[in-house]
């Protein structure tokens, strides 16, 4: 029988009602022991490694937990992190840079409801979560949510209150759960070699979400106090005419240094192609912008942060960034 690692870090699995809303407050040890089944699949153990809402998530609590699964790695078959929905997704993405070439899985997973309530999703997502990391086929980082396993980079949270409240963005299921048998949709190809752990995540980076009227000040500020903005434009992707001059003038202020703009699109599915429309295409030939194309912006986010605290040059980061790591990337038209 496996023996899986349970790491603990609060979310609204483990909420309790209070006087001023839902608070964690259940132990990871008292979250298992509302699912006795799980005895049938697999030996658990227990760890807490915080208590917090996942809004108040940082990179510093992310490297407690890749810390946690390093310290761990050699005494468990696989690991379960329970985890608030809300930054889920970045956490996954996150864990797919930090923790690279797993052999091992490291289910992320979650509930919408509290796993103490009489109706709630956190029973069947949890006994999932230990269904799939005991499976012989797992492996690297990935959600188990809502009976669908998706990869770590792919995931979006895009329902507030539903219990499918993750989609898997620009790239099909890896499978899904149902009574207890995962469907496998990808074959995995065996890990080989042994995984590689990080810790150094850039805080220099930075999102712009445009919208319509924005003032053009704003990029002199961020170009001014950060090394990496990501630009989250409209459609498949462009500079809007009103910010052009003051974003030619910061590009070319900054040109001799480690700033670099990256372009995303706001809009979830099929991903960003700067070369369709005027707007976007003269700003990409100019200065050779990176672009996210299929990325979701949680990877985005946190790839270029991973590579920023690589401290790699603008050229080393770019082609680093185009290089696929656990499927976040298909499309890569430098």
């Amino acid at each position: 029988m496996k023996k899986i690692l349970m790491i603990g870090t609060g979310g609204t699995i483990a909420s309790k009602q209070t006087e001023v809303g839902l608070t964690p407050g259940l132990t990871a040890e008292d979250v298992l022991a509302y699912i006795p089944a799980v005895e049938k699949v697999c030996q658990v153990e227990t760890v807490q490694v915080m208590s917090i809402d996942s809004t108040n998530m940082t990179p510093d609590h992310w490297k407690n937990i890749v810390n946690t699964i390093e310290e761990n790695y050699d005494n468990y078959d696989g690991f379960v992190v329970c985890h608030g929905t809300d930054t889920l997704a970045y956490t996954a993405a996150a864990l797919s840079y930090m923790i690279q070439n797993s052999a091992k899985p490291i289910v992320v997973t979650g509930s919408q409801k509290p796993i103490s309530k009489d109706v709630t999703d956190a029973k069947t997502n949890l006994l999932d979560s230990f269904i799939y990391a005991a499976d012989d086929a797992s492996q690297n980082v990935s959600i188990v949510f809502d009976g669908k396993v998706i990869c770590g980079t792919r995931a979006k949270k895009d329902r507030a209150k539903s219990y499918n409240a993750f989609s898997s963005i620009n790239f099909p299921y890896l499978a899904v759960i149902q009574d207890g048998v995962i469907v496998r949709y990808i074959p995995e190809v065996p890990v080989r070699g042994i995984p590689n752990f990080y810790y150094d995540m850039s805080d220099k980076v930075t999102l712009l979400k445009l919208y319509p009227g924005m003032n053009p000040k704003v990029l002199s500020y961020l170009f001014e106090n950060y090394d990496i903005i990501v630009i989250e434009s409209f459609g498949v992707g462009g500079m809007p005419e009103a910010l052009m001059e003051t974003f030619y003038t910061e590009m070319e202020k900054w040109k001799d240094t480690d700033k670099l703009a990256v372009m995303t699109t706001q809009v979830a599915n099929e991903g960003s192609n700067m070369t369709v429309y005027e707007v976007g295409r003269q700003v990409k030939q100019d200065f050779h912008m990176i672009e996210a194309y299929d990325m979701t912006l949680e990877a985005t986010m946190t790839k270029l942060m991973w590579l920023r605290g690589m401290n790699y040059s603008n050229k080393r980061l770019r082609e680093a960034f185009y290089t696929e790591i656990n499927r976040d990337i298909l499309f890569r038209k430098k």
